[in-house]
Order: structure tokens, then sequence, then C-alpha cells
């Protein structure tokens, strides 16, 4: 069953990841063009030493990038899933895929993206890149840290739905909002770059993965569903 799992992850995420590249594609190439000149404006080589490589050839990278982004968090997801399956959320199949894949979304992007949203070329200090790493994956620690945190509080907590949902935002939020409190601020935006421009393009690597995210989790949900169904419908074997 892993092993159907897995394959089901590894394939519907490449899909995903897919479906995501053209998103980013029709709405985060254009952003990052305006950044790209803008840097160039700026360093004052606007047509001087070429880069390694041309923007035609990272534009067909992109679907790349975003197909082996899919691969491997879809073989991550199918594994994780597996783990959960009987154990929390929800008893169907496609209703814990959804909520697992919510949930990850949250924690892994849009904790870390609050904190620290993504920017363009031309933002942000290249001396600075590993400090602004780093506090990017702790944040990342955090979302998962305050995941783990609500189930936990979610399971030991007596009364209905609503009781358990309360405490597990609860617990989710208190670490989260003590990490955004507590870590350093970046702003390393110069000085008349467009503010359009930079939410834009920070938009548009939020919806991305929001792209990615909800077709990955809803067709998880869909095909595990289905199978599910085959499985019940099937005859059993009384011999």
């Amino acid at each position: 069953m892993v092993r159907t799992l897995l394959v089901r992850g590894l394939l519907l995420g490449l899909l995903a990841g897919l479906i995501a590249g053209g998103f980013a594609f029709a709405f985060g190439e254009p952003r990052l063009d305006g950044a790209i000149a803008l840097e160039h404006a700026a360093d004052g080589h606007g047509h001087g030493e070429e880069a390694l490589v041309s923007r035609p050839v990272q534009k067909a990278g992109l679907f790349l990038a975003t197909g082996l982004y899919g691969l491997a968090v879809g073989g991550v997801f199918a594994l994780v899933y597996a783990g959960l399956r009987g154990r929390v959320g929800p008893r169907s199949e496609g209703g814990l895929a959804l909520a697992a894949a919510g949930t990850a979304f949250a924690a892994v992007i849009l904790v870390p993206f609050l904190k620290y949203p993504a920017n363009p070329p031309a933002v942000g200090d290249p001396e600075t890149i590993n400090g602004r790493t780093l506090l990017y994956v702790v944040m990342i620690a955090v979302g998962l840290a305050a995941t783990a945190i609500a189930v936990a509080t979610a399971r030991r907590v007596s009364g209905g739905p609503w009781a358990r949902w309360s405490a597990a935002v609860a617990a989710f939020l208190v670490p989260v909002a003590a990490a955004w409190l507590l870590l350093p601020p970046i702003d390393e935006v110069p000085d008349g770059f467009p503010a359009t421009l930079l939410w834009e393009f920070r938009l548009a690597s939020l919806g991305t993965q929001l792209v990615f995210w909800t077709v990955f989790g809803v067709l998880f949900g869909w095909v595990s569903d289905r199978a599910a169904a085959r499985r019940s419908a099937s005859p059993v074997s009384t011999s």
C-alpha cells in the first residue's frame, strides 16, 4: 500500500508541479524580468557581461524546477500521508489528503512567507544570503513544530469538534506568533524600488505555491477516494 501511495504522490506531484510552473511562467516571470531590468539599470551594466544562463533557458528550466519540486514534495507527502491514515485527521481518504495538504501549505509555505516574503533580484544584500536562508529555515521548523503541537493538543482536548479545532488553532498560533515577534526582521529593499513590482512578485511567488498545493491536494484526495471506493466495492474472498 505504501508503494502505491508513493507512486501516486510522485505522479500527482509532478503534474501539480508542472501546472504550478505554468502559473509562475504567466504571472511570475514578467515581474522577474522587470526586477532584472531594474538591477541592470542600477548596476549600470545593462549592455555589459551576459548572464551565464540566458533568460529563455531560465524560463524553460522553470518547468524542470517545478516538476522536480513536485516529485520531491509528492513523494514526501505520500509517505507522511501513509503514516497518518487511520491515526489523525478526517477518516475519509480524500478529506485527510486535503487536510494534510492545507496544513503543509500553512506550516511550510505561509508561516515563513508572512515573516520573510520572497524578494526578486535587486532586493537583498548578497553578503547576508546565508543569514536570511537560515532564518527562513528556522521559520519552516517553527511551522512544522507548531503543527505537531496543534495535532497533539487536538487529540488531548475533550469535547466536540469546535473545542478541538479552537484548541488546535490556538496551539498553532502561539509558537508562530512568538517566532514572528522574536526573530529579527529583514528589510533590505533599496530606496526607490517600485512597491507595486515588489508585491506583485511576492504574490506571484505565494500564488505559485498555493496553486501547487491546491492542485496536488485535490488530485491526491480525489484519486485516494476513488481507490477507497474501488476497494470497498470489490468482493471479499471467503476462501
